[in-house]
């Protein structure tokens, strides 16, 4: 059956109600949809739309949005508490924990009280599509929409597909989302999709370049910052992403790939975890955030930095970063799990990168890149360094 996404537009299922459920409900909402707010905890639909209207409250005060918006978007979503009561509705996104049996029961039991055309999605960043469909009896309506967060901010929607997901249904919900106001990317389930597997190499240099001496993380976060043009340096990001969290999802794409050298985690990040300097969060975390005011950050080391960024790609933060990033982007669109474009735009959206890595590369030089690459193989002998063979192979000749 065709799904027509002109009007009126068909009512939307949301399960789960935390930061990310409550945002792609108001997402939903705000584009006219009927939205059905689902968690299993008492109260917690309701209390995430009393969280909805606060903001929205102080969207109106802010001269962005109308009272009578606000109340539109409000007023089109509907609390609940259970799943198996759900009306017919065109599309479920489910945002429970990370959890493949719980995600694999929950959509087993929508499958079984929905019609056969609504689609089932995931909002699941690092668990694979065709695990989580594999529950189903029609695998074929199940993809991966993963928002990113704040989801009515970030205009990135990454579509992920199993390897039974009917391309219907995938040019369906890009067309969706497009009506949405996002920016859709399409991608296989590799690990860590586009945007989690591509950055791992953003945040590992950085602490490798510590672990080896070279530079403290102040001149690192500099480097980046005022020679790459990134917003925050690898530090200072994952302090405010929460050591934790970071690690966690590095972790669970090492896991993904066997244990590829590639994406092993850092000593110098599992130490801060164990010890509970998470970041902005716990007070402490690469940086102190503990005193009021904040204890003023060390400071970068200028001259040890200009030297750095005019020596070899071993000891320069940032040509190892970008080799490396243009590398990761290069295998995923060589193994043909996303195209050069959306890696580029997943990559400026979903992280805020100045540039696309493929975009990054051309100028560098694809060939330049490999090199790169060896040399630092050589360097650091191990696995982790590998050029691709998309890099000379030809095969991103524009």
């Amino acid at each position: 059956m065709d799904h027509d996404t002109t009007s009126p537009p068909a009512p939307v299922a949301v399960v789960g109600a935390g930061t990310m459920g409550a945002g792609i409900a108001q997402v939903a909402a705000a584009s006219g949809h009927e939205v059905i707010l689902v968690d299993a905890a008492p109260g917690a639909a309701d209390a995430a739309l009393t969280r909805l209207r606060a903001i929205l409250t102080r969207q109106v005060t802010k001269g962005r949005m109308t009272d009578a918006e606000a109340a539109g978007v409000v007023g089109r979503i509907e609390p609940a508490v259970l799943v198996d009561g759900l009306p017919e509705v065109g599309l479920v996104v489910e945002a429970v924990p990370e959890d493949l049996a719980l995600k694999q029961r929950l959509l087993a039991g929508v499958a079984a009280s929905q019609p056969p055309t609504t689609i089932l999605a995931t909002n699941t960043s690092s668990l694979d599509i065709t695990a989580i469909a594999e529950a189903l009896p029609d695998p074929e309506r199940v993809l991966g929409l993963h928002f990113f967060n704040p989801p009515p901010l970030m205009r990135l929607v990454e579509v992920v597909h199993g390897e039974a997901t009917a391309e219907a249904y995938l040019a369906h919900v890009a067309a969706l989302m497009r009506a949405w106001g996002k920016t859709p990317v399409r991608c296989t389930s590799t690990p860590g999709f586009i945007v989690n597997r591509v950055a791992r190499p953003f945040y590992g240099e950085g602490q490798r370049v510590v672990e080896e001496g070279i530079a403290d993380p102040a001149t690192v976060d500099w480097i980046l910052r005022e020679k790459g043009g990134f917003r925050m340096g690898p530090f200072e990001l994952t302090d405010l992403i929460g050591q934790d969290v970071n690690y966690a999802v590095g972790a669970s794409v090492w896991e993904q790939t066997g244990h590829d050298p590639r994406y092993a985690p850092t000593q110098f990040q599992r130490g801060l975890v164990e010890s509970g300097r998470l970041g902005r969060k716990t007070g402490e975390g690469v940086f102190s955030y503990a005193a009021q005011p904040p204890a003023a950050r060390p400071e970068p080391d200028l001259g040890l930095a200009e030297r750095l960024v005019t020596g070899p790609v071993e000891t320069d933060p940032l040509a190892r970063t970008v080799a490396m990033l243009v590398n990761e982007a290069v295998d995923l669109v060589r193994r043909e799990e996303a195209s050069a474009a959306d890696v580029d735009t997943a990559m400026r959206l979903g992280v805020n990168y100045p540039r696309g890595p493929i975009e990054w590369g051309r100028p560098i030089g694809f060939d330049v890149v490999a090199q790169q690459i060896a040399a630092l193989d050589r360097a650091f002998p191990g696995g982790r360094y590998r050029p691709s063979p998309g890099l000379t192979d030809g095969s991103l000749d524009e």
